[in-house]
């Protein structure tokens, strides 16, 4: 079995995320694609470096990612950092001739996401982007389902992504409502996600028309402090879209929608059929067939729910395909496709030009809420 090591750039939440997802590949895949090592990990503060090395047993962690770019021992730069450190370090990760996997969203701007594209087709290694709701049972389903024709051709969508983590007013700053760090709020946060899942399930976007709110204008510098910072970016996103294909729907997100916990809702509506999900209950793919005959009482016609759980296909092992499926799950799965294609050298879906293309429709949502017109792409 090959050896892969692993550089880990940024050990935060997302950061032991992705580490306990490398960890899990020989307990969830028999076989796994290959046998993994944490060599090494760049942090932002020395804290953060022996933390991954006593939690996780990477073997040395460093301030300078520039560390693991050096090492012909490892192999696989994961970057988990704020979004708008992604440019420098994937680029500079691909020309070491690396693969590398990166989180989402891809960057800052358009500008930096092209060119960051540019540099992964030039590239020798593999890349991949952390969009790991395409890795749900129910969407790859759904996405069978509509491949296969099932839908016919899909002539409306709706899709929304829904946390409440910014209630409180009173939470503090951080660089996820930093614009010139994140980029953007609940459109780049959230967003992103959902308009890679359109793309994924349903082609490419044509034009959007799109409104950006920021509700909470303040929030604290720092926990308990009573100095306050404007808020730049937004707490709540709609957008309108028409797609390449002609298909039209919406698309909505928010970090204040209260009642709500890490919620995707999606649905597809065809002249021969319906798909909806919602990731609260991740276990079940409603399928509405609208070629049975209809009649008495509704005859043959409704949604069906079909049991999707967690039946992953070989080599997934662990836990079994009747066992209820999670986010946890997603990210798994997300990994052991990028490191099997790594392994099989098969440049792997979604890649960093899925990325570029999700950071296109988010710049244009931008222009479109600044100027409050459609915006073609």
């Amino acid at each position: 079995m090959r050896s892969l090591g692993v550089g880990m750039i940024g050990y935060g939440f997302m950061g032991k995320m992705h580490t306990y997802s490398y960890q899990s590949l020989p307990m969830i895949y028999d076989p796994a694609p290959a046998k993994i090592r944490l060599v090494g990990v760049a942090t932002a503060t020395e804290e953060s470096g022996r933390k991954a090395i006593d939690q996780a047993g990477y073997e040395f962690a460093t301030r300078d990612y520039r560390d693991l770019l050096a090492r012909d021992d490892i192999h696989l730069i994961n970057v988990c950092t704020p979004n708008h450190l992604h440019h420098d370090q994937v680029i500079d990760a691909l020309r070491a001739g690396k693969h590398v996997y990166c989180d989402k969203p891809l960057s800052v701007s358009l500008q930096e996401a092209r060119e960051m594209w540019e540099a992964a087709k030039n590239a020798s290694g593999i890349h991949q982007m952390t969009f790991n709701y395409r890795f749900i049972p129910a969407i790859l389903r759904a996405r069978q389902l509509i491949d296969a024709g099932a839908l016919g051709r899909v002539y409306q969508f709706r899709v929304a992504y829904l946390h409440s983590s910014y209630i409180d007013a009173n939470r503090p700053m951080s660089w996820r409502l930093d614009k010139a760090k994140g980029g953007g709020g609940a459109a780049f946060d959230l967003g992103s996600h959902v308009i890679d899942l359109i793309r994924y399930l349903l082609g490419d976007f044509a034009s959007v028309m799109s409104t950006m709110e920021t509700f909470v204008k303040d929030r604290p510098v720092a926990p308990g402090s009573s100095e306050r910072a404007p808020v730049e970016v937004d707490d709540v996103f709609w957008m309108q879209v028409r797609l390449a294909s002609g298909a039209v729907g919406t698309v909505e997100t928010s970090r204040l929608a209260t009642g709500s916990m890490d919620e995707i809702r999606f649905e597809a509506h065809g002249e021969k059929g319906a798909v909806r999900f919602n990731s609260m209950d991740p276990n079940w793919l409603d399928f509405y067939d609208a070629t049975l005959a209809g009649g008495s009482y509704g005859g043959d016609r409704g949604f069906k729910r079909i049991e999707c759980v967690q039946q992953y296909p070989k080599p997934s092992a662990l836990p079994g395909p009747k066992v209820s499926v999670g986010w946890t799950r997603y990210h798994i799965a997300s990994i052991h496709d990028f490191v099997d294609n790594v392994v099989n050298h098969r440049q792997s879906e979604p890649s960093i030009y899925d990325g570029m293309k999700v950071q296109e429709a988010l710049d244009a949502a931008v222009r479109s809420s600044d100027f409050g017109r459609w915006i073609d792409l």
